[in-house]
């Protein structure tokens, strides 16, 4: 008798469904190709991040619940996002040091919480990819997925499977964008100088494609390279690992102050 397929819940984020639903659909392809049964758990909602950093503990913790509600049941939580699957990881069970049975819950989804590259790279042990991609790309690692999730290795180990791409690593490719969320809001000169080096990083690559696995940051920098003028394509990394790319087009309109 086989095993039990794995249950795999996708947490879309709040980014991905308004702005980009591609990259959902690109997440669901890669999971179920690799043999995930996956469920996209409808009470979910945003992971309370923005109300989190605000200090709004209240909020966040109200939003919390209803994620941790529809994730229960499933083996494994995966967010095509270093950020929100940093949130409901490392910061879920914070919010609810009060209440000891909360607690537990939040603890136990959070163990089963993991960044989309990571997951299967890491837990489902892909070592192939069956995709063929011509581009000079370069790759910007985003703060959360990087710091908070462990996500380095992991995108560059799929990517190098993919033919016909190459990767040229930037020298700041580990320095942050300047969206932070609320950040861009409330100090739109600052992040907007950070971006710019960005900017500047990445083009001093050559790449022709920027990829990442934030989509806030790629609509950040995707709006200053727009204005700039530089003639770099923007895509989220699971676009390219899905081959979900013929009938999509590059991301091209930033998010935040930049992108507004």
């Amino acid at each position: 008798m086989s095993e039990r397929p794995i249950t795999v819940g996708l947490f879309v984020t709040c980014l991905v469904d308004l702005m980009r639903p591609a990259v959902g659909f690109a997440a669901v392809k890669l999971l179920t190709d690799a043999g995930c049964t996956v469920t996209v758990p409808d009470g979910q909602t945003c992971c309370g991040q923005p109300a989190y950093n605000s200090g709004d503990s209240g909020d966040a913790a109200a939003i919390a619940r209803q994620v941790i509600e529809a994730f229960e049941g499933v083996d494994y939580v995966v967010a095509p996002s270093g950020s929100c699957a940093g949130m409901i990881k490392h910061h879920y069970p914070l919010l609810f040091a009060d209440d000891p049975a909360m607690a537990a819950r939040a603890a136990a989804v959070a163990g089963r919480t993991h960044e989309l590259t990571s997951f299967l790279k890491d837990i489902l042990q892909i070592t192939d990819i069956d995709v063929e991609f011509s581009a000079k790309a370069t790759y910007h690692d985003g703060c959360s997925g990087l710091r908070e999730m462990g996500v380095k290795e992991q995108p560059r180990a799929l990517l190098g499977k993919v033919r016909g791409l190459t990767l040229e690593e930037g020298a700041e490719a580990e320095t942050c964008c300047g969206f932070g969320g609320l950040f861009c809001v409330k100090y739109p000169e600052i992040s907007g100088r950070i971006v710019d080096a960005k900017v500047d990083d990445i083009v001093a690559t050559g790449a022709d494609l920027l990829l990442g696995g934030d989509l806030g940051c790629l609509l950040n920098i995707a709006g200053r390279l727009k204005r700039r003028g530089a003639a770099v394509a923007v895509r989220h990394v699971a676009e390219v690992l899905a081959d979900a790319t013929n009938d999509v087009p590059p991301i091209t309109e930033g998010g935040g102050v930049d992108g507004a």
